[in-house]
Parts: structure tokens; C-alpha cells; sequence
């Protein structure tokens, strides 16, 4: 397994918001985009042939993929990013930037559990936590638990570290839903007021939300997991799809509702090579499957 990457799916302005993450955040890397074939063209709200397909960009290190895959997903902020910062200029740089032609959900202010914080969606629908913290930046998936996945944020966590190596737990407090005095929380009475974990090494957060959302996880924010086997591909399929779905072309969501792809490295490894018949006829095989199959993505590479 060699990283977990976020994807992000835009309305068609993938380049865009990587273009906007890249200049404000701390080593921010624009890598090359890929083009949209013939393979496909018939897909409801796909853009059209030698356009943007997907922009890959890091941001301080983290991997982020866009995807330009038309209005079908929105985000919410059920999953938003938490960014520490170093500094309060830094703080007020990004919160000037990411709320302009956006909207404000917590306004910059001292809060019982930060001297300065604020949660911010962007102009294309993305949500942040900004958070001074006095260290140098870093950026962390946020996954809120809320409505009937209350009370299920530490199984999830649990669960996704027994699924990848180098996990464990960071930090992890516990409230009790008496202590909120909001009625129907008896089904969990203590919950996870915030945790912080590691799935390959990379940070992730996690809460259960006491005040019911009416938004939740879509795939609009999906994490996209690079396998070098077969095997592991089988593997993850498998235990996250268990009790969720199996959707299309790698795509599935698990128990809680959360969005994966579940994708060889292999794929991203040919469609490098820049042969345009090859991808395109790979692409066609691929669109017609649901779990991955490297063999049988090989072969239809080989053969166009």
C-alpha cells in the first residue's frame, strides 16, 4: 500500500480550487492533470473529451486529488479538514481567503477548546476548521459523526486502524451525553468529543456530534487508497464494503457511510505512460467493473 490520497469531487473547477489550495497553504504542489478520453462520453454530466479529468496537488505534504465529475456529489461538513496554524497572521490569511465568496459556520473567536478558531466553508462547497495552535501547519481530515451515527466515531476509527498498518491512536477524550442536556442521546451515553488517529501514518480526526445535522457523509469527499496487490485490493474491498455498498469502478462506502476507492497502483502507472489508445481502451474495461481487477485492467491496456 503506498499512501491514502483525498479526493475531492468538483462541480468542473477541480483546477481551480487546486490552483487556490496550492497558493495558500504551506508547500502547496500543483501536480500534472489528467484528460478525460473518448473512453466514457456517454456519461450523464461528464465533461467533455480533452478536458480536466483530475488535478492531483499536495498540500504540506498531504496528497489531495480533484476530480472533475459534474454536480452529482456536494460536500458537507460532515467531513471538513482541520488546519492547525502557527501563527495569527497565518490564521487570518486563510480564513480572509477560503471565506471570501464562501460562508462563515463558527466565526473567528476564542472558544472554550482554542484561543482562536473559526470553520469556514469555501467558494466551491469545501469545509475548514482553522485553528491556532502555535506549531507548524498541518492539515487533518475531519470526519464528524452526527444524527444516527452518533456514538459511532471511536467503532469507526477503531475499525479503520485494524484495516491499515501504522495506526493508532493520537489523542482520544470522551464526553457523556448527560452532561449536554439535549434529549435522545440515551442509545450512546458516553461519546467521542474529539480523537486523533493515524491510518499509514497520516492524521486523521474524528467527533460525535451531540446537535443532529441535517447533512451527512457523501461522496463528495472520498479517500482513495493505492494498492500494489490484487490481494490487498480483495483484502479492503471487502471489510470496508461489509455492511455499506459496492458502487462503480473502485467506488464503495462502508458501514458508516464514508466513500473510498480502492484502486492499484498500477492504473495510475500506466495511464502515465501518456498512450492515449492504451488509457482509453483501459478506461472502458475499467467503467464496466465494480471491485478493481489489475489483471484484467492490464490486458485491456495492452490490447489498445
Amino acid at each position: 500500500m503506498q499512501n491514502i490520497t483525498t479526493c475531492l469531487w468538483f462541480n468542473n473547477d477541480a483546477e481551480a480550487a487546486a490552483r487556490l489550495y496550492t497558493s495558500i497553504f504551506a508547500n502547496g504542489k500543483v501536480e500534472n492533470p489528467a484528460l478525460y478520453g473518448e473512453a466514457g462520453e456517454n456519461i450523464p454530466h461528464r465533461p467533455a473529451k480533452d478536458t480536466v479529468m483530475t488535478v492531483p496537488f499536495k498540500l504540506n505534504g498531504r496528497d489531495f486529488l480533484g476530480l472533475n465529475g459534474g454536480p452529482a456529489y456536494k460536500f458537507t461538513p460532515a467531513i471538513s479538514f482541520f488546519v492547525d496554524c502557527n501563527t495569527e497572521e497565518e490564521f487570518t490569511a486563510l480564513f480572509k481567503t477560503l471565506s471570501e465568496k464562501g460562508s462563515v459556520l463558527m466565526p473567528m473567536a476564542k472558544y472554550p477548546f482554542s484561543e482562536r478558531f473559526a470553520w469556514v466553508t469555501d467558494r466551491f462547497g469545501v469545509s475548514w476548521q482553522l485553528n491556532l495552535a502555535h506549531h507548524p501547519q498541518k492539515i487533518m481530515p475531519f470526519l464528524m459523526f452526527n444524527g444516527k451515527q452518533f456514538g459511532k466515531a471511536e467503532e469507526a476509527m477503531r475499525f479503520y486502524m485494524s484495516q491499515f498498518e501504522d495506526s493508532h491512536v493520537v489523542k482520544l477524550v470522551h464526553a457523556k451525553s448527560e452532561d449536554t442536556g439535549i434529549e435522545g442521546l440515551h442509545h450512546a451515553p458516553e461519546y467521542v468529543q474529539q480523537a486523533i488517529f493515524t491510518l499509514h501514518g497520516e492524521e486523521f480526526r474524528v467527533i460525535d456530534s451531540p446537535v443532529e445535522h441535517t447533512f451527512g457523509f457523501t461522496p463528495g469527499t472520498s479517500f482513495m487508497v493505492n494498492c500494489e496487490t490484487q490481494a490487498e485490493i480483495d483484502r479492503l474491498w471487502s471489510a470496508l464494503s461489509a455492511g455499506g455498498g459496492e458502487v462503480q469502478c473502485g467506488w464503495l462506502y462502508d458501514q458508516y457511510g464514508v466513500s473510498w476507492q480502492i484502486v492499484p497502483t498500477a492504473l495510475g502507472q500506466l495511464m502515465g505512460k501518456g498512450n492515449r489508445a492504451k488509457n482509453d481502451a483501459m478506461m472502458r474495461a475499467l467503467l464496466k467493473m465494480v471491485k478493481l481487477d489489475i489483471a484484467d485492467l492490464k490486458t485491456a491496456y495492452d490490447r489498445g
